[in-house]
């Protein structure tokens, strides 16, 4: 749009548009970015910006970055409105008691992934406008079948872990605001659960807070990435409603334009309203989050149905739908500093599907996570968490036995250093695969997280 004369060379504002360019043509696709919503994805303020300290000379243990501010570059590309941010993740796994075996029940699995955010507005090209992109890949994992072979059960010990591949493109879309960014639209290759609903700064990510999947996202909600449309309307400060369709046959690893728009027309949809109150204590604002939501799911399903051994036809049902409710708040404050987090924060979520076509019917878990535990530690969380995955009645009438897994869950995450946090993680799991009688099993992680 506009140009002032005292800018940096347009150069750092066309790189935008050519990193726009592998979006023209065919990607290789996967996973995305939630206050409208906060992405789950988002870079933390303090550890994404490449700005050093008055451009400080690089030190390892002040860096907000593993890589620093590349002589400069990152800083200047931030100011045209080009940010960057890399991260690394590893995981170790032991099944060390119950599941399937213990011999040999050990697993490395990790990730990184890079991101790359354009603000168009700070560009000076289109108003409210960013796009956002991330390029993935992925180690160990399902490669060595931890979770199948060793432990067994319904939820993933490492929700991280995922099969072989170098690198492709995750998830992307185009954000645009609106009216003092009251509205917001996005459009792209974007993943509902997690990163637009059932959001929770408590059990919503599994390379920040919780490693069992039981404790990342809510077992009912259809979780797969595709492409779609998300619309989100803040119609107060602390009170926001949300919806979007998604295609409901994406493929990973491709960029599902095939199948939004010349395969089958069906969109899975997704509904949202939210409380955002902060209540008022001694200490300050005790910030919340309260929401219910819905969604539908047009594909057809499998019923479960007895055929007395073929004698009868399978059934199928292509109307799917199921509702859930979520919630975080912190209720106590460790000072009055209104910037300052430390403190209690609790969470909770409950999500209910047709037990009909749905082995989960019902699913609850619930947290507890105390930030800044230790004194002068004030970013470390000590947090413990449980989660229930309850099998629905028509699955357990073809399957004796068949009944529930609960998941519990206690970690501390230590900020080493601004670029480093590490993970020791304990989960001890009952009823390991969710027959009666199964065996509990006791499985202990540990994770390493680095903003390059």
């Amino acid at each position: 749009m506009f140009r002032r004369p005292d800018r940096p060379p347009p150069g750092f504002r066309w790189l935008s548009l050519i990193l726009l360019l592998p979006c023209a043509g065919p990607i290789q696709a996967q996973d995305q970015p939630p206050e409208a919503p906060q992405e789950a994805d988002q870079p933390d303020t303090d550890a994404a910006s490449g700005h050093e300290s008055q451009r400080a000379p690089f030190d390892l243990l002040t860096t907000k970055t593993l890589t620093g501010d590349w002589g400069g570059v990152r800083s200047k590309l931030e100011d045209e409105g080009i940010r960057f941010k890399i991260d690394l993740m590893n995981q170790l796994m032991v099944n060390m008691h119950g599941g399937k075996e213990t011999k040999n029940g050990h697993d490395t699995a990790g990730s990184y992934e890079f991101n790359i955010y354009l603000d168009f507005e700070k560009m000076e090209l289109i108003q409210g406008a960013e796009f956002w992109i991330r390029a993935k890949g992925t180690w160990g994992g399902d490669d060595s079948d931890f979770d199948k072979e060793k432990v067994g059960g319904l939820f993933k010990t490492n929700q991280d872990a995922s099969s072989e591949e170098p690198i492709f493109v995750d998830k992307w879309h185009w954000k645009q605001r609106f009216f003092d960014d009251r509205l917001e639209f996005r459009i792209g290759r974007m993943e509902p659960v997690k990163d637009l609903f059932d959001t929770s700064e408590i059990m919503g990510h599994e390379d920040k807070y919780f490693m069992n999947q039981a404790l990342v996202r809510n077992a009912t909600i259809p979780p797969r990435k595709g492409l779609g449309v998300f619309v989100n309307w803040n119609i107060s400060d602390a009170v926001y409603v949300r919806a979007a369709a998604i295609d409901a046959h994406a493929r990973d690893r491709q960029t599902n334009f095939n199948t939004a728009f010349h395969d089958e027309d069906e969109f899975r949809c997704y509904g949202e309203i939210g409380w955002r109150p902060k209540f008022t204590s001694a200490k300050g604002k005790l910030p919340g989050h309260y929401l219910v939501g819905t969604w539908y799911d047009p594909t057809t399903k499998k019923k479960f149905f007895d055929t007395l051994n073929g004698l009868r036809a399978d059934r199928y049902d292509s109307e799917d739908w199921g509702f859930y409710l979520g919630f975080d708040q912190m209720v106590w404050k460790e000072n009055d500093q209104p910037e300052d987090q430390q403190g209690i924060a609790v969470a909770g979520r409950y999500g209910y599907a047709h037990g009909e076509v749905n082995m989960i019917e019902h699913f609850w878990a619930a947290a507890i996570q105390y930030k800044g535990v230790m004194p002068r530690r004030d970013k470390d969380v000590l947090a413990f968490g449980a989660g229930q995955g309850i099998l629905s009645g028509e699955y357990r009438q073809l399957h004796p036995g068949a009944d529930r897994e609960t998941v519990y869950e206690l970690y501390y995450s230590a900020h080493v250093l601004p670029w480093l946090t590490v993970s020791p993680h304990l989960q001890f799991i009952t009823n390991t695969g969710g027959y009666k009688g199964d065996p509990d099993t006791t499985v202990a992680g540990l994770r390493f997280r680095m903003t390059l």
